[in-house]
């Protein structure tokens, strides 16, 4: 694993917890999960995983970039700061109330447009190491 950690439970990394709930889930929300976790770390190589809130992965550089939910339906990608991000591609289509966080929702079967994601994950690191303004 190429991604740095963070943090620890019963002696397991949280690389090796994502890992292990991408194999427990063992259907189309576990392949989901683990393209978007490979996307996250194309995006932002030094991206640190951390396990939170008794099981949700969530990627941090210079402050949450992400987490990855895994409901009987979506796989919800929640941005903490996508109230602040540009989002030329309309990926957001969750959370699109609120004043600070946005989310993804993949429904099974949905193609994820990769080049967008990974700009939108990059730009969500940038806004983190700018201080949270936005450029």
């Amino acid at each position: 694993m190429n991604a740095k950690q963070s943090g620890t439970k019963e002696g397991k990394s949280p690389s090796d917890l994502i890992d292990a709930r991408i194999a427990e889930l063992g259907d189309w929300r576990g392949a989901t999960l683990a393209r978007l976790r490979t996307l996250i770390r194309e995006a932002v190589p030094e991206v640190v995983e951390e396990w939170k809130w008794r099981g949700v992965p969530v990627w941090y550089c210079d402050g949450m970039i992400c987490t990855g939910e895994t409901y009987k339906s979506v796989v919800k990608m929640t941005f903490a700061k996508g109230a602040s991000l540009k989002d030329p591609k309309r990926l957001f289509n969750s959370s699109l109330d609120g004043n600070t966080r946005r989310a993804i929702d993949i429904r099974e079967g949905e193609a994820i447009d990769e080049p967008a994601l990974k700009a939108l994950i990059k730009a969500a690191a940038e806004l983190n190491a700018s201080g949270g303004k936005r450029s």
